[in-house]
């Protein structure tokens, strides 16, 4: 990341260049950003006024929430693509808060939570929401599906709903009685097209679902409402200067305690729930989300906070982040916050201006739409999910707890069920024996603890003294009192001349190797780390000097060979032997075609944490792509390429150059009347590369936030971004980029730090920044690990004032320029 923001740039300029003179652009909405707000707004309409409906609340309400959740949330927020709003999740809580406490005490409940949220943020506790086991999330968000579905039956079949879930099933049997026809018609007909609209075949079919489904739906029945004349309750949308705003809580205070904390958990999970789900859908677009930040939890939570202080002091209902706006808004095609917030925009001018139109919509049309809604939010996809994670007695009591008793009872019961499972899961340990060939085997599944220890220590003891034992330990967690009573029983085995091996991945807990050797099953370490390799004085000459000594006496490297590849046979060929055979039989389907460099120091299979399978590796010296017919004899890299693209269909193609990288310095010193040896010959192959780097008509490789180290640095860069040029002048690479089935990347790993970097997307005409971004860590999960978010708050709470930034363009430029005129006055001597 770079304190100053990107300038735009003609092609001759250097990126470090000080800006053209001109007046500079204040405000810009890109086109995208316009459309995907319209197809928002088309979707939010319908839904904020049915959410409104389904809580008893003015239908003003849905539409103050969504407006002020567009723009303000839109604004503030820490997601730019997320779409706020009033939410399906929140129906049932604030259904109950307005039966209980009236409509402006839960205008001021609803403002209290957005100040609890906002404190929240301040503590920096967003990311804590994330801890929840899913299967209590999903099944929260069941249970409220559940009871809006039984709910907005009642209306669907022209009556009024019940103040519980259970009301509401009681009394279907005589709603279903007294059924009014035109509300069931009406009903039927938005149902209906709400399922058959994403359907529609042919090319009719495919412009008519430009238009959302819900949109479509309310005005198709609306339509038949008004034509046929049906007589059906309808939206009422009462003057403006009669909107009710919020007064001061009315009612017990720990009831009101309870429902901020119901408003402010609710609305949290599924907002930050929502904006996690958001980063994934942009990174799965197919500019992988070039441009577009992601999510600021803690920021995300302060901007849901002001949205509720806003909306609810406005008299709008409770705002949550919406994950069907949101992925509405990111296939649209949204490029930044500005989408959101137009979106709200639209919602204002149509309050205002549409409600002519707006009071024709039939009430149990929005209804239908809500129905339809709580109907989805029971999702087959998370149970299968929860189903396959083993969670589904937590997932059931929570959506049961949710439906009879309430939403934060059934969390609390949902949070009661997940930690007794996670608990006997800890305690749950199987021991078994048998003998076999002579030798007794005790297999042990599961952790060791304290509660363990009875049965393995009667399991232990009921083998015979002075016997042969394998103990096979399958687990993640050993405590104290277990490792004891084993630790002691192997002591006991040994003194009666038995012999005890423990395996498996706790084994080092009992037989603790010797510090020297402490590396000797990690198979990335250099053989002279190996057990039983010695550390020879040579190597501190090689690397001090970076020359062997004539007096090497070391031992030949075929033994460190073989004694490597015994290694792998004995600790790793028993864990990647099932993998292996599989591929035997099925055959390679790599993914990836990766093109890096021969030097030793690259372990492809290590920068990349990729295994068996995953890989079509393809090294060179210099990591270098000849350009079609210019092998002269020599068709391996053209070979490889054809067979990875059009044999093994691979997805992506990845060139990866390193640092000090020996080709590079070679090409940088060649003379020109140096004799045509083999290496000579195949480095010509990078001269473009080399002429890429002196030309002022391309930007600096180099990578984001600094300039490269030295000369050599750069055309290591220079050298990945010409290497991809190469590779789309390949008619079966240029073939598939056109048909939008295969991407290209830039890599490039300093070895001395041990660090990533990636090249950042190309544009719609395939021309590259030339900017390499640093690749984060990541947790467990595979996300970007807490630091770069906070180095993010830091730098934009505190930015480089501009008269230091532009300085520090100026003397990067000048520096830059000197470079190019060094290397320029090298070639040409």
């Amino acid at each position: 990341m770079t304190l100053c923001s990107p300038l735009r740039r003609t092609p001759d300029q250097r990126p470090h260049s000080p800006p053209d003179g001109g007046p500079a652009r204040r405000f810009r909405i890109a086109g995208a950003d316009v459309s995907a707000s319209i197809a928002v707004f088309l979707i939010a309409l319908p839904l904020s006024l049915g959410i409104a409906l389904a809580t008893g609340a003015p239908l003003q309400a849905g539409l103050v929430a969504a407006a002020v959740g567009g723009i303000v949330a839109g604004r503030f927020g820490g997601s730019p693509l997320q779409v706020s709003g009033p939410a399906a999740g929140l129906t049932v809580v604030t259904a109950e808060l307005i039966q209980r406490y009236g409509w402006r005490t839960t205008c001021a409940i609803t403002v209290l939570a957005g100040f609890a949220q906002l404190g929240l943020s301040a503590l920096r506790v967003a990311r804590s929401a994330l801890a929840v086991s899913p299967a209590i999330v999903h099944g929260m968000l069941a249970g409220i599906g559940v009871t809006i579905a039984l709910a907005q039956l009642h209306i669907v079949l022209g009556g009024t709903p019940q103040s519980s879930a259970v009301d509401n099933v009681v009394g279907l049997p005589s709603q279903v009685a007294d059924v009014h026809p035109a509300a069931l018609v009406i009903s039927a007909l938005t149902v209906a097209l709400l399922l058959l609209w994403p359907r529609l075949p042919g090319r009719t079919g495919r412009l008519l679902r430009k238009v959302p489904a819900a949109l479509a739906a309310v005005a198709a029945a609306t339509a038949a409402a008004t034509l046929a004349g049906l007589a059906v309750p309808r939206v009422d949308l009462p003057s403006w200067s009669s909107h009710a705003l919020p007064g001061l809580p009315e009612g017990p205070v720990l009831g009101i305690a309870a429902g901020v904390l119901t408003i402010t958990l609710v609305t949290s999970v599924q907002s930050l729930l929502s904006a996690v789900a958001v980063d994934k859908l942009v990174a799965a677009r197919a500019d992988h989300g070039h441009g577009v930040p992601r999510s600021r939890l803690d920021r995300e939570l302060a901007g849901q906070g002001a949205a509720n202080v806003v909306s609810g002091a406005l008299g709008g209902l409770p705002v949550a982040g919406v994950a069907v706006r949101s992925v509405a808004n990111v296939s649209a095609g949204a490029v930044s916050r500005n989408s959101t917030m137009l979106h709200g925009l639209w919602i204002v001018l149509a309050a205002l201006l549409l409600v002519p139109v707006l009071d024709l919509i039939p009430l149990p049309a929005l209804a239908a739409l809500v129905m339809v809604v709580g109907i989805q939010m029971v999702s087959i996809t998370h149970i299968r999910s929860v189903t396959r994670h083993r969670e589904v007695l937590v997932y059931a009591v929570t959506v049961s707890g949710v439906v009879l008793v309430g939403i934060l009872e059934g969390v609390a019961l949902g949070i009661a069920v997940a930690t007794a499972v996670a608990m006997h899961r800890l305690t749950k340990t199987r021991i078994t024996r048998e003998e076999r060939d002579g030798r007794h085997l005790v297999r042990i599944r599961g952790q060791l603890t304290f509660l363990a220890v009875p049965r393995l220590s009667r399991a232990l003891h009921q083998l015979p003294q002075g016997a042969r034992v394998v103990v096979e330990l399958d687990g993640s967690f050993m405590d104290h009192a277990a490792y004891e009573t084993l630790h002691d029983w192997q002591a006991s085995q040994v003194r009666l001349g038995g012999e005890v091996e423990v395996t498996g991945p706790s084994g080092a807990r009992i037989a603790e190797p010797d510090p020297a050797s402490h590396a000797c099953c990690r198979p990335w370490t250099p053989w002279r780390n190996h057990c039983g390799g010695h550390h020879h004085p040579a190597d501190e000459t090689r690397r001090a000097t970076g020359h062997r000594p004539a007096t090497d006496d070391r031992p030949a490297t075929g033994h460190q060979l073989a004694s490597g590849i015994g290694k792998f046979q004995r600790n790793t060929a028993p864990l990647v032997r099932d993998e292996l055979a599989r591929l035997a039989r099925e055959g390679q389907r790599p993914s990836q075609l990766f093109l890096t460099c021969a030097d030793s120091r690259l372990v492809t299979s290590m920068i990349t944490s990729s295994g068996p399978g995953d890989l079509f590796t393809v090294r060179n010296v210099g990591n270098l792509v000849p350009l079609p017919g210019e092998e002269s004899g020599d068709d391996s890299v053209a070979a490889a390429i054809e067979y990875a693209v059009e044999v093994l269909r691979v997805q992506s193609i990845t060139i990866c150059g390193h640092s000090g990288c020996g080709a590079m310095q070679a090409l940088m010193n060649s003379a020109p009347d140096a004799p045509r040896t083999p290496l000579r010959r195949w480095l010509r192959h990078g001269k473009p590369s080399l002429e890429r780097m002196a030309s002022r008509h391309h930007a600096w490789a180099r990578i984001s936030g600094r300039l490269p180290a030295d000369a050599v640095e750069q055309l290591c860069l220079t050298n990945v971004v010409q290497q991809l040029e190469h590779l789309r002048a390949y008619e079966s690479v240029a073939r598939r980029l056109a048909e939008g089935t295969l991407t290209l990347h830039g890599m490039y790993f300093h070895v001395g730090e041990a660090q990533a970097y990636l090249l950042a997307a190309p544009d719609e005409q395939h021309r590259y920044e030339d900017v390499f971004d640093r690749v984060a860590p990541s947790g467990p999960a595979g996300r970007p690990e807490g630091r770069a978010e906070e180095s993010e708050d830091r730098l934009a709470q505190h930015p480089a004032p501009p008269d230091e930034v532009l300085a520090r363009t100026v003397d990067d430029d000048r520096v830059a320029a000197s470079r190019v005129d060094d290397l320029t006055d090298a070639r040409a001597s």
